[in-house]
Formats: structure tokens, sequence, C-alpha cells
């Protein structure tokens, strides 16, 4: 208040007839007219300065919780419908879990790795450990216009679904304490590396690859650790020979739908703030997972002759993903297109390019996730372009030649850093835990064998 009232006294000496703050020559101090620009300084600096926003903030929290609720429930339903009724405890134990196992590992040193300020050293792989278990972080810390804590919890629930949509590649055949090492391998030496690169300040920010909400640093990343695993771990018993039909399609449309609906958090909130970005995100939501639902839909009428819902709910998902690294640098007409084109990709990836590979890849974690990533990062970098309704990203003179050559190599890096790691962080979990469980126990069912306990009682 002190410095207000300064500063309105002297605006209204100005007005004063004969009062003057200019520096006169033959006086020896110009107080008033240093009090004034000081005052005028700090005004600026505290204008400048970052200050919380509660409208933010609270979109933050509604964020994070409906990325929860992407996992859990919905990715653990999602998956748990399609497997058979004797691995439904598994498949919901994997999810959970790896939910609680990420977010305490982000919480203990991932966040510092990823989102470490590059004046303090952060690399250009990774960042430093100045946050090391949340230290310095206080309640009064803010990231941007939200407090730092908010902005921790948020990142955390990315890296948990990323790890845990890994699961539905190898489900059904894997040992529990396998999937624990793994996650544990993977997320530190694939999420948190990636993460960074992307999004902390590492060599493909310095090149401004476009991931608005996680087309690389998700989605690919998970896919192609989904798809060396499901090499690595082989094909499960009886594939090929027996039916291996979805217990509840029921289930899987209900995780389906609270999958898009928790993906407005995913993709508008990685708007950050309450602001048009986010309503562009917002309507690029729904606008691409409509789109690709009636496209794939529309493939299976030709080539399958009937649409079916595990169709709709693949095609909504395929949406979602190929829409996650263009959302806020879209335009509609683009979220549109990358949308109609992600249903027939996945579509295709699904029923033709499985076969071709030959990979039991259990519920299409590669065939959606990976190949739907991979279109949406690629078709970022074109209709980002303003010329085509993008925002451009930021990015100055934004070309489109050029800014595919970027996102590609982002495709690129994420495939091959994902797939080293991978093989390495499965072959050490097969070392220590043994990868697979016995035939007689994949058998009797991953439920009973693993946990001891039974979905359904009949």
């Amino acid at each position: 208040m002190k410095k207000f009232f300064i500063a309105a006294l002297a605006s209204l000496a100005l007005l004063i007839p004969g009062v003057s703050f200019a520096q006169d020559a033959t006086t020896s101090s110009a107080e008033p007219a240093t009090a004034l620009e000081t005052v005028a300084a700090e005004t600026q600096s505290a204008a400048d300065a970052p200050s919380l926003d509660t409208g933010d903030t609270a979109w933050m929290l509604t964020s994070t919780m409906l990325v929860i609720l992407m996992i859990i429930p919905g990715l653990a339903l999602f998956y748990g419908g399609l497997a058979r009724s004797k691995n439904m405890l598994s498949v919901l134990m994997h999810v959970f879990v790896i939910f609680c196992l990420t977010t305490t590992l982000w919480f203990a040193y991932g966040y510092t790795l990823v989102f470490s300020n590059p004046e303090s050293g952060a690399g250009a792989i990774l960042g430093n450990l100045d946050k090391l278990f949340l230290a310095g972080i206080t309640t009064d810390s803010l990231q941007g216009s939200i407090p730092e804590y908010v902005w921790v919890a948020f990142q955390a629930t990315f890296a948990a679904i990323t790890t845990a949509l890994i699961v539905g590649s190898f489900a059904e055949r894997i040992r529990f304490s396998a999937v624990v090492i793994f996650a544990i391998i993977w997320y530190t030496f694939s999420y948190v590396p990636i993460a960074h690169i992307v999004w902390g300040g590492g060599f493909l920010a310095a090149d401004k690859a476009l991931d608005f909400a996680g087309g690389t640093v998700v989605h690919i990343n998970a896919g192609i650790a989904g798809l060396v695993g499901a090499f690595l771990l082989g094909k499960r018993v009886g594939f090929g020979r027996e039916a291996f039909t979805p217990h509840s399609l029921t289930l899987t449309m209900v995780g389906a739908s609270l999958l898009w609906v928790g993906w407005f958090g995913f993709n508008a909130g990685s708007a950050a703030a309450s602001n048009g970005l986010a309503g562009l995100a917002f309507v690029n939501t729904i606008l691409a997972t409509s789109v690709a639902t009636l496209s794939w839909l529309a493939g299976e009428s030709i080539f399958k002759s009937h649409p079916s819902s595990l169709g709709a709910a693949s095609g909504a998902v395929a949406g979602l993903v190929a829409v996650t690294p263009a959302a806020g640098y879209v335009g509609p007409a683009g979220a549109l297109i990358i949308g109609a084109a992600a249903g027939l990709a996945c579509l295709w990836s699904v029923n033709g390019l499985k076969k071709l590979i030959g990979a039991d890849d259990a519920f299409d974690v590669f065939g959606v996730h990976g190949v739907g990533g991979i279109l949406g990062a690629i078709l970022t970098g074109v209709f980002a372009a303003p010329s085509l309704g993008g925002t451009g990203g930021g990015i100055e003179n934004f070309s489109i030649a050029a800014q595919l050559l970027v996102q590609t190599k982002s495709v690129v890096v994420t495939i091959v850093w994902s797939a080293i790691v991978a093989f390495i962080a499965y072959k050490l979990a097969g070392a220590f835990a043994g990868l697979r469980v016995t035939e007689e126990q994949e058998r009797e069912g991953l439920d009973i064998s693993s946990h001891g306990e039974s979905a359904y009682h009949y």
C-alpha cells in the first residue's frame, strides 16, 4: 500500500503547474524522480512475475483427476474386458500396481530428471537432481500460473499411464514379479529420458519437435515397448488355434468411454491453463475421436461386412491417440483429417499388419498406440501449419517440410530408444524373476496362479 500511495502522489504531482521531476543541472540530487522510477520499475517487475491463477489451478486439478480416471478405472476396464475371464483380475492388478509404482517413483526422482531448470544444469537427455523427492518445492512454488505441486501431480499421471499401457501387449502370460521389475527399469530409462528430451528442454525440444500431450512421449514410447514384449514373451498357449474371445465387451466399452472422458484432462489439460488453447484441444479431442470411430466402423462394414462394438471402442482410442500430439497445434479441420486417417490406419494395423509381423500383441498396444502415435506425430507437422488452420506451435516462419523432418526425427528417436531400453528391461526382468508363467499356470489363468483369487464365481 505504501508503494501505491507513493506512486499515486507522484503521478498527481505531475499535474501541478510548476512542479517538475526533470533533473536540474544545478541540483545535486533528484530524489523525487528516482523514487518515481523505482516505483515504476518495481510495479513492472511485479507485473512480469508469475502469479497464481485460481481458475488455471482449478482446471489443472480437474485435469489431473481426469487422467487418473483414464487409468483407474478406464484403462483397467478397457483391457480387463478384452482379457479372458480367468485373467481379468491379473490385468486389473497390472494397471493398478503400475499406477502406484510409477507415481511413487515420479515423486522420488522422475520429476526432477524431466523438468529441471536448464539454468541449473539440465542436459540434452536428462535433467538434474535438484528437486529429488520434490526438494525445494513449497506451497508457494509456481509453475506458470499454477502451484508447482499441481504440475508435479499432473505430470505424474502421464508417467503412470504410459507405463500401464504396455501391459496390454503381454497380458495373460507374464509373471507378476516380472511386470514390476520391467516397469521400474523401463520407466526409469525410457519414459523419463524421452519426456525430458521432448518436454523438459532436451535435444528434441531444442529442435522444436511438436508433441502437445504425448504422441512420442506416451503412445509411441509405450507401443514400441509393447511390441518388443510381445515378441520376447512369445505367443500365448493356443494362439492361432483357439478363439481368444474378450470375456466382456460391455466392460471394454465402459473402459473406452472412461478413457474418452479422461482424455479431455490429458489433452486440454496439457495447455496448463484454462484458456483458448485448452478450448482448442478440447474441441479437437471430441472431433478426432468421433471421426476415427466412424471411419473404423466404415472400414469394418466394407471389409468385414459388419460394424462391431469392439471396433467402435478401438476406433475411439485410435482417434484419441492420433490427436494427442496435435491437439493444441492443429485446427478442427486438421483434427478431422487426423481422426479419419487414424481410424483406417489402426484398423489395418490390428488386422493386417499384426498378421504380417506375427506378434501376439494381446490387446493391440502397438497396433493402436504405436501406429496411431506415429501417424499423429507426423501429421502434426503438416496440419500445425497456420496456412492449414493450425497454430504453428509458436514456431516462426513455419515450414511444413522442415517440421516434417523434425517430427520424423522425434518418431525415430523414440522408436529406437524405447526398443533398446525395453529389450534390456525384459531381459533383466527375466533374469531376476523369470519372464513367463508355466504352461500349466497359463492354462489355469493368472487370476488363480498369480493372485490366488477369481474375478467371477459361477
